[in-house]
């Protein structure tokens, strides 16, 4: 199942609902309308019928999610009424597919590793890398849909994107193993760590992870495409246009930790969470920075992953000023020896 998020208005303002994509007919079901009809069809009052189909199927992944076996049940469920509960799928207004309560990204693929040392630190990769699989937490306040324009901040030069493949977890776990691992994971989707590339060089150094180079947006979606449909993550295909051009075309592949080393080893003293989404890493040629190119306004970026779909994402014609800017402050240790 493809299990997406749109806003549909309402007399309260927008409300977020949750849908079952079906790019092939052209549509998306409302699951939680349509649930409530079989409801109905059972005998169920309106009313009731309504309230039970929000709180098994909320318009929040991640709090269905968490809800165990009987939410896909219930989903699937929803399906007989597909017909009496759709709308077209070009014309409804997407959210990012999932509502993570954590953002993790990892770091994977060799061929990116390679490609990003060699083309900016200008140096053999950290041996660290090959130690354990590195990841950084981001914000969860920024993310983005499928045709969501991007606001492009103000503070960047050289706005890049990563192909990612987005890990969402289905159920609980703490210190697993990797033989453990997928059985907590749910569905994959394209995950998008949006970098301002020349704010990441001054950031890195810091010492304290990246923060306004990736904290200002996360592309998530268009769906996320529950593990049923997925025969096998390795060997996915992935191709990177902007404003329609093919820029590279990449594969998940080359993995210096397999998706199940790099759950388990987050869970280690931890604990993942439903609707937690994972980033992979950036799949190898699937970032700007790899090839030469950075996004400009009033691009439009397009992420493809082959059993998921196309991330479209729309990148806004004027920059978003910040209304504030931390100036530099003097070095105090110009000169200074250890």
């Amino acid at each position: 199942m493809k299990l997406g998020r749109i806003a549909v208005p309402t007399p309260d303002g927008k409300q977020i609902r949750l849908v079952a994509a079906q790019p092939e007919q052209g549509r998306v079901v409302d699951l939680a309308r349509a649930y409530a009809l079989t409801l109905q069809r059972k005998a169920a009052e309106p009313e009731r019928a309504r309230a039970i189909a929000l709180t098994v199927l909320p318009g929040s992944l991640s709090a269905g999610i968490g809800g165990g076996t009987a939410f896909l049940d219930a989903a699937h469920a929803a399906l007989a009424a597909a017909d009496d509960a759709s709308l077209p799928i070009d014309e409804v207004s997407w959210r990012a597919a999932v509502d993570s309560p954590v953002i993790r990204d990892g770091l994977t693929f060799e061929q990116h590793i390679q490609n990003f040392h060699r083309i900016v630190a200008k140096a053999q990769p950290a041996r660290s890398i090959y130690q354990r699989p590195g990841y950084f937490k981001g914000t969860t306040a920024k993310s983005y849909g499928l045709d969501e324009i991007l606001p492009y901040p103000d503070f960047t030069e050289a706005l890049d994107w990563e192909l990612e493949v987005g890990y969402v977890i289905g159920k609980s776990g703490s210190d697993l193993t990797p033989d453990q691992a997928l059985d907590h994971l749910f569905g994959i989707t394209i995950f998008n760590d949006f970098s301002a590339r020349d704010v990441q060089g001054i950031e890195m150094p810091i010492g304290m992870g990246p923060q306004k180079s990736k904290d200002f947006a996360y592309g998530i979606g268009p769906w996320v495409v529950t593990m049923d449909e997925i025969d096998s993550i390795e060997g996915l295909k992935g191709q990177v246009r902007v404003n329609g051009e093919v820029l590279s075309d990449t594969k998940v592949e080359d993995f210096v930790y397999t998706p199940a080393e790099l759950l388990a080893y987050v869970s280690i003293a931890d604990r993942l969470q439903p609707g937690d989404i994972i980033g992979s890493g950036t799949m190898g040629f699937g970032a700007g920075v790899e090839i030469g190119r950075f996004l400009q306004p009033g691009d439009v970026l397009e992420l493809e992953l082959e059993g998921v779909g196309t991330l479209r994402t729309p990148v806004s014609t004027e920059r978003e000023k910040a209304p504030w800017w931390p100036e530099p402050r003097p070095y105090p240790h110009e000169g200074w020896q250890a």
